[in-house]
């Protein structure tokens, strides 16, 4: 009777040892090579090598194992091809049934610190794809597995009556050719990092890893999952946080507090970031995060109920007293306190998120990616400020050293709020904020009718120009001391003017802060 043999070539040795012994009590003659034998060996798992097989060894330092017709003819050949099957029994082929195989850890590799390159190009698997493509062609005949997760699966239907089902083969050939294309677009994009500075390549592929399942998406008739990139961030971000307590994160709990980790990342100082739909409706900076809360949450009373709240210190008891009162969703921080943790346990289905990393300076890199029907729109991450020495003094009043300061502020505040956008701040939080409106007039109306008495003597900040004269009146009428606005209307000189005659400050930055 002729041998069914199952090929087993691993890096992840994972359960390889139950699985390997699994195969041999029903039937199949295991084939093996490097680690993988040895750690068979040992744990006493009969098995040949393959290079008795081949009739060659392994070769190169190991880089050359599996990469014999011997091997891939065994594979590849269709059963139901007398053709094939005359050819193997005329070179004396054995079938190859299983192939189970996953890829050097290249993506673990990239991520240790000063990596040198050639431990990099070391970690590039090639017979290990090769295997896992080969057998994934041929699904039909070749059952072929590459994550210790799939090992249960099959072992129970090897285990029925009906054994592996053609649905269950064309479903382990889809996530073997996943598994090979994420590994080849992580080289690819490693090895374009490293060694050209071209930020969009002509063909890019973006590698996700899912790590959760939504309920629903953004709405409940949609399907929804958030997926990791690949490799995983290094920054402080949504996709690595620690969640310490409260249902699952819902797909716009994930949108929310993204938006809300991303802002609270422009400040050094104490600061809160108050996030609802997507755009902040409160930030401040201050010598403690208590009172960065109450300035924040001052700043409109109304929107932070369910709303996402982000810190960039860790949490104590005093300030989770304080947020105990209301109504929010999740609320990220470096960490939490025994004692704030202590306070949010008679909340349970409010969200804490933990995310190291907050509290110190970081550097921001990456692509922003969005998707539009049909394609992606991709650019650089928008973590860069003009220097405020650049900046040019455009009226005849000018600002003081304070006014700079909040000028810098408002600035770093403006650009997370969805376009067209104004705020209005005094000192080091906001008091009041316009945004996501088709024109500048309203979002200024809506700021300084949010903020109502608290506009007068406030410094203003929009994410583009003026294009008339408007906008500024709105806010004079209101009060408003100064304004800091990127410059470049071809009415600047009407708008200057407006300023002048209201004995306002303003300042051109020279930079738009557009958000979509």
């Amino acid at each position: 009777m002729e041998h069914r043999y199952a090929l087993v070539s691993v890096y992840n040795k994972e359960g390889v040892v139950n699985f390997s012994n699994a195969l041999a009590k029903r039937g199949f003659h295991i084939l093996s090579t490097g680690g993988t034998a040895a750690v068979l060996r040992q744990a006493g798992v009969p098995f040949t090598e393959v290079s008795d097989v081949t009739g060659f060894p392994e070769m190169l330092d190991g880089r050359v194992k599996t990469l014999h017709p011997i091997i891939h003819a065994g594979i590849l050949a269709r059963r139901d091809n007398k053709k094939h099957l005359k050819t193997l029994k005329d070179h004396a082929i054995k079938k190859i049934d299983f192939v189970v195989c996953n890829l050097y850890p290249f993506e673990e590799t990239i991520q240790k610190p000063m990596v040198n390159l050639k431990d990099v190009i070391e970690n590039i698997d090639i017979g290990g794809p090769t295997l896992i493509r080969a057998a994934a062609k041929n699904y039909r005949d070749v059952v072929v597995v590459t994550e210790p997760t799939q090992y249960q699966k099959i072992i129970a239907a090897l285990s029925s009556k009906t054994g592996i089902s053609l649905e269950h083969r064309e479903r382990l050939a889809i996530q073997a050719y996943a598994h090979t294309a994420q590994y080849d677009a992580v080289i690819a994009e490693y090895l374009g990092n490293r060694w050209t500075d071209e930020r969009l390549p002509r063909s890019c592929t973006v590698t996700m890893r899912k790590i959760q399942d939504m309920r629903y998406g953004e709405n409940p008739h949609q399907k929804g999952a958030f997926y990791q990139a690949v490799p995983a961030p290094k920054e402080p971000c949504v996709a690595n946080a620690l969640q310490l307590q409260g249902k699952d994160l819902s797909f716009n709990n994930i949108l929310d507090a993204n938006c809300a980790i991303e802002c609270i990342k422009e400040f050094t100082k104490p600061s809160c970031v108050i996030i609802k739909h997507a755009t902040p409706c409160g930030i401040a900076s201050a010598a403690s995060l208590l009172q960065a809360w109450n300035h924040a949450y001052a700043t409109d009373v109304y929107s932070p109920f369910g709303g996402i709240v982000a810190f960039n210190r860790e949490l104590h008891k005093e300030v989770a007293l304080e947020l105990s009162k209301y109504y929010l969703e999740v609320i990220v921080a470096p960490g939490f306190a025994k004692d704030a943790v202590a306070v949010f346990e008679g909340k349970k289905n409010l969200r804490l998120l933990t995310l190291q990393g907050l509290e110190k300076q970081v550097k921001r890199t990456g692509l922003d990616i969005r998707s539009v029907v049909g394609g992606f729109l991709i650019q650089e991450r928008d973590v860069w400020f003009a220097n405020p020495e650049t900046w040019k003094v455009v009226s005849t009043k000018k600002p003081s050293k304070k006014d700079l300061e909040s000028m810098d502020f408002a600035v770093k505040c403006v650009k997370h709020i969805k376009s067209n956008s104004v705020v209005f701040v005094k000192g080091l939080r906001t008091v009041g904020i316009g945004g996501g409106q088709t024109s500048r007039v309203d979002a200024t109306w809506i700021a300084t009718h949010k903020g109502n008495e608290n506009i007068k003597g406030s410094i203003m900040a929009s994410d583009a120009f003026f294009p008339f004269r408007d906008a500024v009146d709105v806010a004079a009428r209101a009060g408003v001391k100064a304004i800091v606005q990127p410059g470049g209307s071809i009415r600047d000189t009407e708008v200057i003017q407006a300023v002048n005659e209201q004995g306002i400050t303003m300042v051109f930055t020279g930079q738009r802060y557009f958000r979509h």
